[in-house]
C-alpha cells in the first residue's frame, strides 16, 4: 500500500511597507495585506489583500487579487479578481475569474497552451531576437511548423524553472 505525504504547507502573510524584488523558486501561500512595490515573482498562491496597495508588475501561478495593484499580472493557471479588486494594467492570464464589482482598468490577453514566437518573447519580457537565437539552436524547447515556431506554454515554464535561460 502506497502512502502520499502531505507537503508542509508554506505560508507567508506580509503585513507591512516593502519595496523590491521578491522572488520564490519553491511554491508558497504568499498574503499580501499592506504596500508592495517593485516586482513579484511567486511559485503556488499569491493573495493580494483587501487593504494591500501594490504597484509592481507580478508573475505567479494563482494570483487572487482584493486590493488595489497597478502593474503587468501574468497568472499562469489563474487570475481571480475579487468583489473588492481595483485593477490597473495588462493582464496575461492563463485562466480568468472576475468577480462583479471588480475594476479593471487595462489590457487583458489570455494565455495559451501554445505560443508563437512573439507571444513568448511578451511572455518571458525577452527580445525576439533571443526567443529565435534559442529555438533555433535547440537551447529552448519548441516545435518548427514550417518556418515559424511554436512553443509549449508548460515546457516552456519548466525550462525557465529549470535556470537554463539565459537573459
Amino acid at each position: 500500500m502506497a502512502f502520499k505525504k502531505k507537503l508542509e504547507e508554506k505560508v507567508l502573510d506580509v503585513d507591512a511597507s516593502m519595496q523590491g524584488s521578491l522572488v520564490f523558486k519553491d511554491a508558497v501561500n504568499l498574503r499580501i495585506n499592506g504596500k508592495f512595490e517593485g516586482t513579484l515573482e511567486t511559485r503556488g498562491n499569491l493573495t493580494i489583500g483587501q487593504s494591500a496597495m501594490v504597484l509592481a508588475d507580478i508573475v505567479g501561478d494563482n494570483v487572487i487579487v482584493g486590493g488595489r495593484v497597478k502593474g503587468r499580472i501574468t497568472a499562469k493557471e489563474r487570475l481571480t479578481l475579487l468583489p473588492t479588486a481595483m485593477v490597473e494594467g495588462d493582464l496575461y492570464p492563463a485562466k480568468l475569474n472576475v468577480a462583479e464589482g471588480a475594476i479593471l482598468e487595462g489590457h487583458c490577453s489570455m494565455l495559451h497552451d501554445f505560443l508563437n514566437a512573439e507571444e513568448l518573447a511578451r511572455y518571458l519580457e525577452v527580445d525576439l531576437n533571443s526567443i529565435m537565437e534559442w529555438a533555433n539552436s535547440g537551447r529552448m524547447p519548441g516545435q518548427k511548423e514550417g518556418s515559424s515556431w511554436k512553443f509549449e506554454r508548460k515546457a516552456i515554464d519548466s525550462w525557465v524553472a529549470s535556470g537554463k535561460i539565459e537573459r
